[in-house]
């Protein structure tokens, strides 16, 4: 497993980060121990859960687990509650009592919300940073301009700045590829991507045109469907594609996001050791630039925009700045 720099922070992390999600709801503490130590045997280092995840059940389950092992990880969490300072401050005790820790490496800002105020949020994030509970303070979901607003209070009161973005990317949900992602390469900010098999739809479990299991995630969550029957052209593919290359759908679905040099990490979540193992390989895998296109034209996702000129692929362009 390849270490990769986590942004500008001058530390670095596994290029896989191992996603807790599924601690606790799809598999019980025995299964989440043979998976966290599975990934430490295979040179993970980076885990990612949140205090939402099974009402905090995912952070009591690693409580039992990180013991004797802290010291060879990166852990990330997020705030549980509102934006407001009171909540980014108590969410952050909570979350270290129930995980057992004296502190977290990254604690983010779960969703923005309307009517959020960055500089009381800054303010908090700093506290918690001082207080020696985060080494370092981050986002989700953020745009853009979001992230650049609240970087900038924080510089201008001598605060921590944020320093990642984890953001949902895949070559179906490619929004991000606007201003997200440009910004992420020219001032060093971590991107982790969750979502990377769009709930299964990159990972072989739905087949366009086919009955959906009436015991899957696909029977309640109408996304699924919508998606299956709009890109199912492309759906289909990329499972050949994925074939004629000996690959399983899923592990080709990392390997797109890995090409990407504005994605520090895919997060990786599974519920059985079986499937980390299986996971593993999607690291091995470096398409070409133009396995890599062929791939990302199989979805007709770009975002478009009715405009004169090359603006519109000016947003999305990775190559503006000259790399150093």
């Amino acid at each position: 497993m390849n270490d990769v720099p986590f942004g500008a922070t001058g530390v670095d992390v596994s290029e896989l980060c191992l996603g807790t999600m599924m601690f606790g709801d799809r598999c019980d503490q025995a299964e989440s121990d043979r998976i966290l130590a599975l990934a430490l045997e295979r040179g993970v280092t980076f885990i990612d859960t949140a205090a939402m995840y099974v009402n905090g059940g995912t952070e009591e389950i690693l409580g039992h687990i990180l013991k004797g092992r802290r010291d060879k990880l990166f852990v990330a969490t997020k705030v549980h509650k509102g934006v407001d300072g009171a909540s980014i401050r108590a969410s952050i005790d909570e979350s270290l009592q129930r995980m057992r820790l004296d502190y977290v490496d990254l604690y983010m800002i779960h969703w923005p919300k309307p009517g959020m105020n960055p500089p009381e949020i800054m303010a908090a994030l700093a506290d918690v940073v001082q207080a020696g509970k985060a080494r370092f303070v981050g986002c989700c979901n953020y745009p853009a301009w979001l992230f650049a607003h609240h970087n900038a209070i924080a510089a201008a009161n001598g605060w921590p700045t944020l320093v990642c973005n984890q953001i949902p990317y895949s070559p179906i949900e490619r929004g991000v590829e606007v201003e997200i992602l440009p910004q992420a390469l020219a001032e060093k900010i971590a991107i982790t991507c969750y979502r990377p098999l769009v709930f299964g739809i990159l990972a072989g479990k739905y087949q366009p045109g086919a009955d959906i299991p009436t015991d899957s995630r696909g029977a309640r969550d109408e996304r699924i469907p919508r998606w299956l029957a709009k890109y199912g052209g492309g759906i289909a593919r990329f499972n050949q594609f994925a074939a004629d290359r000996g690959l399983h759908p899923a592990q080709l679905a990392v390997a797109w996001l890995r090409k990407s040099p504005a994605v520090t990490c895919p997060i990786v979540g599974v519920s059985s050791a079986r499937q980390l193992e299986a996971s593993f390989k999607a690291f091995d895998v470096d398409l070409t630039d133009g396995e890599y296109a062929e791939v990302t034209a199989m979805f007709d996702t770009a975002v478009k925009e009715e405009a004169a000129g090359a603006f519109p692929g000016l947003r999305r362009e990775l190559n503006l700045i000259a790399s150093d």
